[in-house]
């Protein structure tokens, strides 16, 4: 089976990990895959790359085109490729009504099969023919590494207590005021609070192991990558009740899903301190690794083959 990923080429590394990695599990799996980035942002850039997908398509066959988040699906749509996979990637399904009704549209009369990464999304789309398929963990990649190792290869201090913040601060999605206020109401000279902010993604499992709590403050994610990696790391986490966070980490002792009130997460953040060690959260997200959720999208992909012949 030949597949088609299109997705956003925007991203400091191109491709964006997250896709990258399905892709590779993908091929792991046997398919033959390539991919096709869309350069160029907002609508009007997006819009711009219709004509060349098109003419990509005509020099080359597949067997399904998969595009990841609508704009890419809807791009992939009018450059007329078929059949076509969408996966919804969070914020498009939390959009404003109209924006909901041009997905809508495309869902209905355009994609063969809509993907979305969670329960919550799901409910959030509410449409019922489609598929909750979460993303895939590399768990080869994100794994328990020595503190000190991890230490030392991102240069913070050894003497110091350090939590992490996984996002851009400057994403007001992320809701980075909670993460600052929380820290200030603990008021310990001993704790350091980082963020993820321009950096390689290689060098990320480094930054989680470092960590002594990982913490995701969010006011809406689909299934938020960065809560599966650092439980892949086996750290404790600190997460508001957003996405699917709550079924992916709720049964791992040292793992705290929070309200929105600072006080609140302050507290929950000092238990994953006390807490103290490496948590069981990589055996715990085992069903999720990168390539349970290939075999998953495989069987999708078999699917709309044989409802084609």
């Amino acid at each position: 089976m030949k597949i088609l990923f299109v997705s956003s080429g925007n991203t400091k590394g191109g491709i964006s990990p997250i896709i990258k990695n399905q892709g590779e599990s993908l091929k792991k799996e046997g398919l033959e895959l390539e991919y096709f980035t869309i350069q160029g942002k907002g609508i009007k850039g997006y819009f711009k790359s219709i004509s060349k997908l098109r003419e990509h398509l005509k020099g080359n066959s597949y067997d399904i085109v998969h595009a990841h988040y609508w704009l890419s699906a809807i791009v992939t749509s009018l450059a007329g490729a078929k059949p076509i996979v969408a996966s919804l990637m969070g914020d498009d399904v939390k959009a404003k009504r109209w924006f909901r009704w041009i997905i809508y549209f495309f869902h209905h009369l355009s994609w063969s099969k809509t993907i979305v990464k969670s329960k919550d999304m799901y409910d959030s789309f509410g449409q019922k023919d489609v598929e909750i398929v979460p993303n895939g963990v590399d768990m080869s990649r994100f794994r328990p590494i020595d503190k000190d190792i991890a230490l030392k290869e991102i240069g913070w201090s050894r003497t110091k207590r350090h939590i992490l913040f996984t996002s851009n601060p400057k994403r007001i999605e992320k809701n980075f005021k909670l993460a600052q206020d929380a820290f200030n109401l603990l008021e310990d000279d001993n704790l350091e609070l980082h963020y993820l902010m321009n950096i390689e993604n290689e060098k990320i499992p480094y930054y989680y192991n470092a960590s002594d709590v990982v913490i995701l403050t969010s006011l809406w994610e689909g299934s938020p990558n960065a809560i599966k990696e650092a439980m892949a790391c086996s750290v404790p986490i600190v997460s508001t009740d957003v996405g699917d966070v709550r079924s992916v980490m709720s049964k791992t002792k040292g793992c705290y899903i929070s309200s929105f009130d600072a006080k609140e997460f302050a507290s929950k953040i000092k238990m994953a301190l006390d807490f103290g060690e490496r948590t069981t959260g990589r055996e715990d997200i085992s069903h999720i690794k990168s390539e349970v959720i290939a075999k998953k999208i495989i069987d999708i992909y078999k699917d709309i083959k044989c409802v084609e012949l």
